[in-house]
């Protein structure tokens, strides 16, 4: 019963006692029946009210069924992050493939839609859209016939958020910590990608749009296992800022910095990637002020057309499709300029991406293909606030940040007659969308480890069940945060535990950091510990007052940091590092930090 049926029948319990005692025929005695035994009541309410300590309650429990505090997850593999064991979900998960396979006759087809800076709060279906004057239709109806993944987390910024979502590691992991500079060495060279897994497992691969996880040959899409790939390697403001005289006059009004910059060593223009030509890709027109309104546009007549080529086609497809909006420097579209509600160019983008997307899933109708295929919806970061008009988010931070605005994404996942329509809090993360596509793919559990080198960690989490079965909760019990080069964080059901994080305006107050992190801190004092339910704004430190919930999170951070002792980072592109963390110190001090948490451990439980 909720809080306000609740009190209504208190109410409604009053008031019929009023009148029996008036029906006796002495109002003052029915008015004091009336007060003593309200009085008692109260009483009563207050020795049992949670938050009290004036006794034990006796009120019937709620435990929620994804709530995972109390539970022990396991390693599926050496080489992987431990997961919730859920036998009945995994049974119906497999048992809805298998009938489907047996339909179709192939594979489901992958399909990402990833936008680029679009916070939690932008869509409809997160109480944007509509009521921040930029209408998501298209977005919202898919969403609310979809899985609504209300606690997804990418990285605090674009390159790793990217290199996440491909490699199925956190940036820790897979080394890329930041986003890159103009024509900067370092990426996904040598990595085992989701794209060329499943080309192993028979897929078509496709890419679309921006890439941002590196220019060198190693990094290039057709290197790291797609077929074929039509985007720019860099990200919107590497071809836009310079010439633009209002971002950067001293640039874009000086020929001789022009010219500096027309003869940086990286590509300027939109490239055709494919696995035909191993050494480069084939540069295409320019990206100046004027192509960058109609790129999105293009790149979704190109995966259309890839939509279109794939009608009919015995093989599935994996589909990356990642827009260049709403990336900060937004030029709209002729077509969409002044078209929001909100008129601003940020909305304007929001606008277009949802008739974009609408587009898109209306080709995956007409092909046959949309009942076959899982797509999942998501964002890169949270939204980059510094200059408005920017994207928003219900929580406190922004890109750049390990603050929950600045990884907690917009996402859903929607698979037609395959995922029941819900809304979840459960966990996700990007890095669990490599091992759940490996599984619907066929490949389950551990075996997804064996994939790998046994040096290679993968920090997702095979989340399919959560997805297929009905009432599916989420496999994920703990989720680290990681900002920078550092290990900053731990989640479990509501509970977040704190220690590196930015500290926003710390050394100035005005100006911009582009996604990349402000200064950061690194000694809490215990650190800090948030009920994200009770305060989304994380401007609340519980910790103290809930030691049995900080002690399980103290369990999930312990067995991380021994988790980076036996996987050490890797550092591909990444800021040098005034304070390096403990993983990079001498091998006699990380000995003795491995030792203390091996004797002392940090709390309860760990695999």
């Amino acid at each position: 019963m909720d809080v306000l049926n609740i009190r209504a029948d208190r109410k409604r319990g009053l008031l019929s006692s009023v009148g029996r005692s008036v029906n006796l025929g002495g109002a003052l005695v029915g008015l004091s029946l009336v007060l003593v035994a309200a009085g008692g009541a109260f009483a009563q309410d207050a020795g049992n009210a949670r938050g009290s300590t004036t006794g034990p309650t006796t009120a019937k429990g709620y435990d929620y069924p994804g709530f995972s505090l109390h539970m022990s997850d396991v390693k599926p593999a050496p080489n992987m992050y431990p997961a919730l064991v859920r036998p009945q979900q995994d049974k119906e998960a497999l048992e809805k493939l298998a009938a489907l396979k047996q339909k179709t006759g192939k594979k489901p087809n992958i399909l990402i839609f990833l936008m680029d800076d679009v916070g939690w709060s932008d869509p409809g279906f997160n109480g944007g859209g509509v009521a921040v004057g930029n209408a998501t239709p298209n977005m919202d109806a898919f969403a609310e016939n979809g899985l609504l993944l209300t606690s997804a987390y990418s990285t605090p910024s674009s390159s790793p958020s990217r290199a996440t979502l491909l490699t199925g590691q956190n940036p820790l992991h897979h080394g890329i910590l930041r986003p890159p500079m103009y024509g900067e060495a370092g990426g996904l060279d040598g990595a085992l990608t989701l794209a060329k897994l499943l080309k192993d497992q028979g897929y078509v691969t496709q890419g679309v749009g921006k890439w941002h996880v590196g220019e060198n040959k190693g990094s290039l899409p057709q290197n790291v296992g797609f077929d074929d790939y039509v985007g720019f390697l860099g990200v919107s403001d590497m071809y836009t800022e310079w010439r633009d005289i209002y971002m950067n006059p001293e640039i874009a009004l000086s020929p001789s910095r022009y010219k500096m910059m027309m003869d940086d060593d990286f590509d300027h223009t939109e490239v055709h990637c494919t696995s035909a030509d191993t050494s480069k890709c084939e540069s295409g027109r320019e990206i100046d002020l004027d192509y960058i309104k109609d790129l999105d546009q293009h790149w979704k007549d190109v995966t259309l057309n890839f939509l279109d080529s794939q009608k009919g086609s015995d093989k599935p497809f994996f589909l990356y499709h990642a827009t260049r909006g709403c990336h900060f420097d937004n030029y709209p579209n002729d077509n969409y300029a002044g078209k929001s509600a909100a008129h601003t160019v940020f909305s304007d983008c929001m606008v277009e991406l949802d008739d974009i997307f609408g587009e898109i899933t209306e080709k995956l109708k007409e092909t046959g293909e949309l009942d076959n295929s899982l797509i999942i919806f998501s964002s890169d970061n949270g939204p980059e606030c510094e200059v408005p008009p920017h994207g928003r988010t219900l929580f406190r931070g922004c890109k750049g940040s390990d603050w929950e605005g600045g990884v907690r994404v917009p996402t859903f996942a929607y698979w037609n007659g395959m995922i029941e329509p819900r809304r979840s809090d459960g966990l996700f993360d990007f890095a669990d969308i490599l091992p759940t596509a490996m599984s619907l793919a066929g490949v389950h559990g551990g075996d997804i480890g064996k994939l790998f080198d046994e040096k290679t960690y993968i920090d997702g989490v095979d989340q399919a069940s959560f997805l297929l079965a009905d009432n599916g909760v989420s496999n994920r019990r703990s989720r680290p945060y990681t900002i920078n080069q550092y290990f900053g964080g731990m989640r479990i059901d509501e509970y977040k535990y704190l220690f590196t994080g930015e500290v926003e305006n710390s050394i100035v107050q005005k100006g911009d950091w582009g996604g990349f992190s402000g200064s950061l801190f690194h000694d809490t004092g215990g650190a800090l510990m948030f009920n994200l339910y009770e305060s989304p704004k994380e401007d609340v430190n519980v910790g103290i007052r809930h030691i049995p919930a900080t002690v399980p999170l103290m369990g999930a951070t312990s067995f991380y940091m021994k988790e980076l002792m036996k996987f050490p980072p890797q550092f591909k592109i990444g800021f040098v590092s005034n304070n390096p963390a403990v993983y990079n110190l001498a091998p006699e001090v990380r000995d003795g930090i491995g030792k203390m948490v091996e004797e002392y451990g940090l709390g309860r439980p760990s695999p």
